[in-house]
């Protein structure tokens, strides 16, 4: 899958995932970036130019809003389509997990 074409299909990277995920509740880019941390316990670092940029193409995608423009700060929060994406997401990712532990079940007893 192309890189732009994620958003067009309504189909969250990792990165893309993760930053709404993170606008659950509205928050600003170095909140975004110390929550994303935290949830994937360090192994998702997203940098401020990458942040940035991937701010840029969400609100382009209406999936999130600025909130507020303080001199030193913006606050950005979810739309409603990106909270119905970020659900949506939130579940095809679900289902990939029980897939993968199936899978992982078979192999552990040596089944092909």
């Amino acid at each position: 899958m192309a890189r732009g074409k994620a958003l067009d299909d309504e189909i969250l990277t990792d990165s893309t995932y993760y930053i709404p995920l993170a606008l659950a509740k509205p928050n600003h880019g170095y909140g975004v970036m110390q929550d994303i941390e935290f949830f994937s316990k360090g192994t998702v670092v997203i940098g401020p130019a990458s942040l940035y940029t991937i701010l840029k193409k969400l609100q382009n995608a209406e999936l999130i809003k600025l909130v507020a423009d303080e001199e030193r700060r913006k606050t950005y929060g979810l739309t409603p389509k990106g909270k119905n994406i970020l659900q949506k997401d939130i579940q095809r990712r679900k289902m990939m997990v029980e897939h993968g532990l199936r899978v992982l079940k078979q192999l552990e007893a040596g089944g092909e």
